[in-house]
């Protein structure tokens, strides 16, 4: 080797060792970043927004399932959103949800972290589920066995026990078919409509019946109004329309007579106060009185929560907030665009919790007094200026079970009817109208007195519905489903332009109701997981 050629060995040796060692720095920084990076993640975690039953259940899974440190900002002083209580002069209520099906989603949040979900909270499945009344004096047992039930209507209004039994038999298949299609996941991602699921959904579409509206499918059905009311009755479950709705909403039919109704032992508010206790448990920090003022996103990800004036840094924020009030108070700069009329909000609803200093066996835990003219009802309430003079009325007295819940020999009314969401009504003379019709009806059908027994009373409506739970007009839902797209529509779970922001909540997918809200917790545990 001459002595150019050694010298030039020497050099590429020099060279590539200076490489190595560049390329090994280089390597360290990097492994460097992403330690820090990581160690940013577990420091910052995940930020609930919204102690609603959605908000809790995304705490609970994100805090077990991906081992986040989870912080939650609740407005209130108190968690639960519409899943909440109200006390009044020794009567306890419960403000919003009512009735309870598939409660194994509870369960297994409890048992996500390696508790007895028994030892937190219990569930009694109703005998009756609902009590139904007729202007001419009919009453019909919903029972929960569902021969009997089928039974209870042939022997009130003539309509075969076996044709009952056929309609749930229906119902139960599309539960079936839609469930793990359209509630189980998102329907945002590439994914979700090429699976063997997707493809026994579309062979089966004529069993969805998905150009009927619920309304037009029960009446081919049944030949007895009544029946069909019944049965129409389930579209009001989301908001919705009987009338304008898809008959896709009769699955809810399943879900209560075959599946179950139960109440938990001390009221629907029970189950806040169990997941608050898991929530402590599981170490999530629960920040109440917390007012969320901003969400601060820097290159299209969130970076940061404002509230009550301060900053606090966050790696994912999870919002159960109202996903309207999200984006026009939250994050006003990345407008949600969508063509929204009016009509596409849900129904609201006026609410008087009355407070009775009797008891009247006639009633069950549910029952419903039916209009005479089911759909001007829906047509009177969708015009949102108007109470009308026959409205249906919901009564749930908690106190049949839960002796607590009202003084002896006294009973707890939770009084509701369904109105239009706020578009600017006088809602004073509204509610004053409503207050006086709706005892005028109660008094005709149960040939009482009722003005003389009610000793207490606190009111919700649109406005007060809005305040006290960010609900975007008052409207309980949302969006309704008066459209048979509306599966399709509602908004996804995550934001598709801003990083790790996502939604959960009965204003998005997959749909209004404490299984959905706790289905949307699910499938925004399992999209940050991924």
């Amino acid at each position: 080797m001459t002595n150019n050629q050694t010298n030039k060995a020497q050099t590429e040796a020099t060279t590539s060792t200076q490489s190595r060692k560049h390329n090994t720095k280089k390597e360290t920084k990097t492994s460097d970043k992403m330690a820090i990076i990581k160690r940013k993640n577990e420091k910052y975690g995940a930020s609930v927004i919204g102690g609603g039953i959605a908000g809790m259940a995304s705490a609970i899974r994100l805090s077990q399932k991906q081992g986040l440190k989870v912080t939650l900002f609740e407005t209130n002083a108190h968690l639960g959103g519409k899943l909440s209580e109200v006390k009044h002069n020794g009567y306890r209520f419960d403000m919003g949800p009512s009735l309870l099906t598939l409660p194994h989603l509870i369960d297994e949040l409890f048992e996500l972290s390696g508790k007895n979900p028994r030892n937190y909270i219990n569930f009694d499945r109703l005998h009756v589920v609902c009590k139904y009344f007729y202007e001419d004096g009919t009453q019909i047992n919903a029972y929960g066995n569902p021969q009997k039930f089928a039974l209870e209507i042939e022997q009130k209004t003539g309509v075969p026990q076996k044709k009952v039994l056929e309609y749930l038999e229906w119902s139960k298949t599309v539960y079936e078919l839609v469930d793990e299609l359209f509630t189980k996941q998102s329907l945002h991602t590439n994914t979700a409509f090429f699976s063997t699921k997707a493809l026994k959904a579309v062979l089966n579409i004529r069993t969805l019946k998905l150009f009927k509206t619920i309304h037009q499918h029960n009446e081919g059905f049944f030949n007895n109004q009544k029946i069909v009311q019944l049965f129409d009755r389930f579209a009001t479950y989301n908001g919705s329309n009987p009338y304008k709705a898809p008959a896709i909403l009769g699955l809810i039919a399943h879900i209560e007579h075959n599946l179950g109704a139960y109440l938990p032992q001390g009221g629907m508010a029970q189950i806040t106060k169990a997941l608050e206790t898991l929530m402590v448990e599981n170490g999530v920090e629960i920040i109440k009185n917390a007012k969320v003022e901003e969400i601060i996103v820097q290159d299209f990800a969130v970076k940061a929560i404002k509230a009550n004036g301060f900053n606090s840094l966050t790696s994912i924020v999870v919002s159960n907030a109202d996903v309207e009030t999200t984006y026009k108070h939250l994050i006003p700069k990345y407008a949600y665009t969508r063509n929204d009329k009016n009509d596409t909000r849900s129904t609201s609803a006026i609410v008087f919790y009355w407070g009775i200093n009797k008891q009247f066996a006639q009633l069950d835990v549910h029952n419903i007094f039916f209009s005479q003219d089911y759909q001007n009802e829906f047509e009177m309430m969708e015009s949102g200026r108007y109470i009308c003079n026959d409205p249906t009325i919901y009564v749930y007295i908690s106190s049949k079970l839960n002796k607590k819940d009202a003084p002896e020999g006294c009973e707890n009314w939770f009084t509701m009817i369904n109105v239009s969401h706020n578009k600017g009504q006088d809602w004073d003379t509204l509610v004053k109208t409503a207050r006086k019709t709706m005892i005028e009806k109660l008094n005709r059908i149960l040939n009482i007195d009722l003005e003389k027994h009610i000793v207490a009373q606190e009111i919700l409506d649109p406005r007060t519905l809005e305040t006290k739970t960010s609900a975007f007009r008052g409207a309980i839902y949302g969006t309704n489903f008066n459209s048979r797209y509306a599966f399709f529509t509602r908004h996804k779970n995550l934001n598709p332009t801003i990083d790790n922001l996502y939604f959960v909540g009965g204003t998005v997918h997959p749909g209004a109701g404490l299984p959905m809200c706790l289905c949307s917790a699910k499938i925004v545990d399992e999209l940050i997981g991924k």
